[in-house]
């Protein structure tokens, strides 16, 4: 069997945490063979619960897992760290504006940062779920240290999900069917789901679903607005979802796309299709199973969506000005 992999999962007692927890002790994220220590961060008010998290974790008596530390000290969590999911932050409440949540979290992700910089491992990778994910990752990296910025992503995968969901559901076919959506810019209501290079059944898109004033129309923006309809029906944000979500981010990151698929990670922007180098943007990504990724090259976006793009990418721009004091 190999060596353990260490992983910290941050807000693990939330309803995300309590989701995505058992299914990393079961080996989803580095396989079968794989041995976990995991390492739970929670602010201190919540250690109680924690702790009653901690307690089912060793009920399930997962093969796997060899080690379960409970803590509210990011340097106790993060240190030696081979993955860390940065799942924790400040929700926002009533008549709370993006830019009021994204500067309430910002000195969050400004000390998770430096702690990661000081005790994890040179090579850790950090996905971040917590959101506004994009901007949180950004802040966290420029406070990174030495740690790569490759090595920071965050997630879109629940996007990318929702976008092919939708696909099916409308083609009527299966969810397997269907590969090769993206998700562009930012994890907000200004993405850019794309579907011009998606498949279904090896056909595009476009003709399996045969209606182009919905792909241009409800499609995006039921995906865009995904997350506030579940809101709405069921009085919490997302969890299963994006817990599965997170989980399919970083197994991709360590077991790698299928050959010829791709899927949507936010990366740091190395200036591809015209994107600011350095602003942590959505992009197709293909994954060879050794914890990176590589941005898809060369494909096409049509006028329509070179509009969609240029507005996502002024919101993240925009919220990287707001939070430009705390970039390290």
């Amino acid at each position: 069997m190999a060596s353990p992999k260490t992983v910290a999962v941050t807000g693990a007692a939330g309803q995300i945490g309590y989701s995505i927890l058992p299914r990393i002790a079961a080996g989803e994220i580095f396989g079968p063979e794989t041995p976990l220590v995991l390492k739970c961060l929670e602010i201190t008010p919540v250690l109680e619960a924690l702790e009653g998290t901690r307690m089912e974790l060793e009920d399930c008596a997962f093969p796997l897992l060899k080690g379960i530390v409970c803590t509210d000290d990011p340097r106790v969590a993060f240190k030696d760290c081979d993955l860390i999911v940065l799942v924790g932050s400040k929700p926002r409440g009533p008549g709370m504006e993006r830019n009021d949540l994204i500067r309430e979290n910002g000195p969050i992700f400004v000390g998770q940062g430096k702690a990661i910089a000081e005790v994890a491992k040179p090579d850790v990778r950090v996905a971040v779920v917590g959101n506004p994910c994009n901007t949180n990752c950004l802040i966290a990296m420029h406070n990174g240290g030495s740690v790569p910025h490759e090595n920071w992503t965050a997630m879109t995968q629940l996007d990318h999900n929702r976008a092919l969901a939708q696909i099916a559901v409308r083609s009527g076919a299966e969810f397997s069917d269907v590969r090769n959506t993206i998700i562009w810019g930012n994890h907000s209501s200004t993405q850019y789901p794309d579907w011009h290079h998606a498949t279904v059944a090896g056909k595009p898109a476009a003709q399996a679903v045969g209606d182009d004033d919905w792909l241009r129309g409800e499609f995006i923006t039921t995906v865009q607005k995904r997350g506030a309809s579940i809101i709405a029906a069921r009085g919490k944000s997302s969890a299963m979802s994006a817990a599965n979500a997170a989980i399919k981010h970083t197994r991709y990151l360590y077991q790698g796309t299928a050959e010829g698929e791709w899927t949507s990670m936010a990366v740091a922007s190395d200036g591809s299709y015209d994107v600011p180098e350095g602003l942590i943007c959505s992009f197709p990504v293909r994954c060879p199973g050794d914890g990176t990724y590589e941005i898809v090259q060369g494909l096409e976006i049509n006028d329509f969506g070179r509009e969609k793009l240029a507005k996502t990418l002024a919101e993240l721009q925009a919220e990287r000005d707001t939070v430009k004091d705390l970039l390290g």
